[in-house]
């Protein structure tokens, strides 16, 4: 009998994936902190879990062959944030201590998946073995 990853892991490789993505947008939010005119910005988690969300990958053109070919990945998901404190006069919408919430919230959730993955693998070993791993 094969085994189905797929079913094994269920949405979790999507997750870790998508968990890490948001890590970097709000790792740039923090990062960007003290900018003036920074829009800090997210995308809706259980969205892009669900696949409402689809990224692109897009390529500028390069008029040179010495030019450094250059391709970004854009996800059509990802928003500004709306601001929950007036503004400061920067124009800058990171409000640190909200975002350092959410990346600790991530990092949590991220940590789950990898653990969830963690222990199925190891039911799977123990299912090839025999009870033996």
């Amino acid at each position: 009998m094969a085994i189905s990853f797929e079913k094994a892991f269920g949405v979790h490789p999507q997750a870790l994936k998508l968990r890490t993505e948001r890590s970097e947008v709000l790792a740039s939010n923090i990062a960007n902190a003290d900018t003036p005119g920074y829009k800090a910005r997210d995308f809706d988690f259980k969205q892009a879990l669900s696949g409402a969300n689809r990224q692109y990958t897009t390529s500028l053109e390069r008029t040179n062959d010495k030019h450094i070919a250059v391709s970004s990945q854009m996800n059509d998901g990802l928003q500004y944030r709306t601001p929950d404190q007036p503004d400061t006069g920067d124009g800058n919408t990171v409000d640190l201590q909200a975002e350092r919430n959410e990346f600790l919230q991530n990092q949590l959730r991220f940590n789950a998946s990898v653990q969830f993955m963690s222990d199925k693998i190891k039911g799977l070993q123990k299912a090839i073995k025999g009870g033996q791993a």
